[in-house]
């Protein structure tokens, strides 16, 4: 880090006959401390055509420059060899020698998140020798700016402007720290970003993913030769939405209504997903305090179970339906087309009427955008299809239907919109069906449940398959039309249909959550084996996470949104050269974003030249 001395001095040789003047200052570039002339203030004969005491001439200009330097505006002298060489190094690939201050900005939340104090915490009975917040901060930028493998960022730490010195060692020792300590850390996170920003955590959004890892064996479970105890093996094959044939982990994660993570969960791969939400509410309910909340998950994470625990302690739950899987007397009661009303005036309207107006005439733009709905109470479990997990006495569990009573109510929903669409790309499969049965191979044809074979059936004419035929199933193309357009929402609150359902709409944040995490933060692939530095990783892409989301949190409060590309993309950008050991230059643009974020931070970084001390003095302020 360059530092150097605020005052001006003055130079010149004293035992020169007719010296020169010069305007000197010294300069700290990490353990290397250099003098440099900056100015010229004149030969002292060619001074005395000006002034009968040269030396006390040259005082005053020092004091000038001193005075001048206050208010941040000095005039120097650089001289420019155009034919110096740069340094030579053994190194294999040449370097850039700008550095990273945007960097500052991820800092200034990080600082307020107060991890410091929480590492100083879980340490104090401890003998470490490095800083474990140091290489924590470290390596959570570099999550958001410059996505690497741990190694791949211990190795482009001098791109940063403090060039911290740690060693590869600290990264995985640090990481072992904050596994010991997961329950302790994603509370503290919690807790300080409400200091930061104000958590609305009325409603907590829940949804799992999986991470997938290129090895081909599951982990083994190991068993405590102590306790008995089975501790299941963390990478393991499971269902995977990428179809990908790989051992899996799965992470569990809620937000709150901003789309600001709250907590989190690892399990291994083969873990049913369902069993996962129950355990974190539970470390959710002691962070909150008893806090009242609302659960909003979709159809796959609102089992019966998570149902029934949601209708406990004051909570309440909201979850996609499957219309699909209901009752036959409660789809009945969906496509009879009777006592639905229109959403945005609550007036009575038939489906038949939404289908059949001309959605060319303007006059209709705004029922084509509306929707209808009708609520059924659907107080028996069985009625939407639950299920429950029973206990054998073998100890093993099995899926039966649920037949427990649960106060619910099921709010369908119909969209003309949304019909449509659904049709357009159900046409578009049926036509690739259609070239797929000119050329199909019996042998190597596959039915997958959503793929566009499923329109494809096969009609035996002989006990000979070779003679076979394959048709288009238009049985299952009709059967699939008559759900497009519905909608189905199960919840156990009274409010009204159009407060449910702008609930449930913001659900679409969590999946830009693990967008975020997966394309942007680069969470995958996972170079680690051990079973805790695994963990660790995703706690480390879990902090990245909530300090960008607090970021853009801070964004939208100041009335500006800009896309996750264009703020990390700005950050990454925000880099300054070193002149001469003099001064800093940046090498970046200013922008719109750039403007908003000097505006939330007040951290200035929207100069051209910066003085050391200055760029020092911000990272102190914000790294307390």
């Amino acid at each position: 880090m360059l530092c150097y001395n605020n005052n001006m001095k003055l130079y010149y040789d004293k035992r020169a006959k007719d010296p020169i003047y010069y305007v000197q200052q010294g300069f700290r570039n990490g353990k290397k401390t250099t003098t440099k002339n900056v100015a010229k203030i004149g030969k002292h004969s060619e001074l005395l055509k000006i002034t009968d005491d040269p030396l006390a001439y040259a005082k005053e200009q020092i004091a000038w420059y001193n005075e001048v330097m206050k208010n941040n505006k000095v005039s120097m002298e650089v001289t420019i060899d155009f034919d110096e060489k740069i340094t030579s190094s053994n190194n294999l690939v040449s370097s850039s020698n700008s550095l990273n201050i945007g960097y500052f900005i991820l800092q200034n939340i990080y600082h307020d998140l107060a991890i410091s104090s929480f590492f100083k915490k879980v340490t104090t009975d401890s003998k470490i020798t490095y800083d474990p917040n140091l290489v924590n901060r470290f390596l959570t930028y570099a999550r958001i700016l410059e996505p690497d493998s741990k190694l791949g960022t211990y190795d482009h730490l001098h791109n940063y402007y403090e060039q911290p010195k740690f060693e590869y060692v600290h990264i995985l020792r640090t990481m072992d720290i904050l596994e010991q300590n997961y329950d302790e850390y994603i509370s503290h996170l919690f807790n300080y970003s409400n200091r930061i920003v104000s958590r609305d955590t009325s409603v907590c959004y829940f949804d799992c993913t999986n991470y997938y890892f290129e090895i081909e064996d599951n982990d083994e479970d190991y068993v405590d030769e102590v306790t008995g105890e089975i501790i299941k093996g963390l990478r393991k094959y499971g269902a995977s939405k990428e179809h990908k044939p790989n051992p899996l982990v799965e992470m569990g994660l809620f937000m709150d209504t901003n789309g600001i993570p709250i907590s989190m969960c690892i399990n291994s791969g083969s873990d049913n997903e369902q069993t996962c939400a129950i355990p974190l509410e539970q470390k959710m309910i002691k962070m909150f305090e008893g806090k009242r909340f609302i659960y909003c998950a979709d159809a796959g994470l609102g089992s019966f179970n998570i149902r029934k625990f949601n209708s406990m302690g004051g909570r309440a739950f909201i979850v996609t339906q499957s219309i699909k899987k209901l009752s036959n007397t409660l789809k009945e009661a969906v496509f009879n087309d009777c006592d639905y009303r229109l959403l945005s005036t609550d007036k009575p309207i038939t489906i038949e009427q939404l289908k059949a107006f001309d959605k060319t005439d303007k006059m209709n733009l705004s029922l084509y955008a509306d929707k209808a709905y009708k609520i059924i109470i659907a107080d028996k479990a069985i009625d939407v299809g639950l299920y429950e997990e029973k206990e054998l006495k073998n100890g093993k569990t099995k899926k039966v239907k649920s037949k427990a009573l649960l106060k619910q109510k099921v709010i369908i929903t119909f969209s003309r919109k949304m019909m449509e669409y659904q049709r357009y790309i159900r046409n578009k499969q049926i036509e690739r069906a259609k070239k797929l049965l000119k050329n199909l191979e019996p042998d190597s044809y596959k039915k997958g449940p959503h793929d566009v074979t499923r329109f494809i059936k096969r009609v035996s004419s002989s006990n000979d398959k070779k003679k076979d035929i394959y048709v288009l199933n238009q049985k299952m193309i009709d059967e699939e039309e008559k759900y497009d357009g519905y909608y189905a929402i199960a919840t156990n609150l009274d409010d009204d249909a159009s407060s449910i359902i702008e609930i449930i709409s913001k659900r679409y944040k969590i999946e830009d959550c693990f967008r975020v995490m997966k394309t942007n933060f680069t969470a995958r692939p996972v170079y680690h084996q051990n079973r805790e530095r695994i963990i660790a990783h995703f706690m480390i892409c879990y902090t990245a996470l909530l300090v960008y989301r607090l970021l853009e949190a801070k964004l939208d409060a100041y009335g500006t949104h800009f896309t996750v590309e264009n703020i990390i993309e700005t950050l990454r950008n925000m880099k300054v050269v070193n002149v001469q050991d003099m001064y800093y230059q940046s090498i970046y643009n200013g922008s719109q974003i750039l403007t908003a974020l000097n505006a939330i931070l007040d951290l200035n970084l929207d100069k051209k030249y910066y003085q050391p001390k200055a760029l020092n003095k911000k990272i102190r302020k914000i790294s307390k």
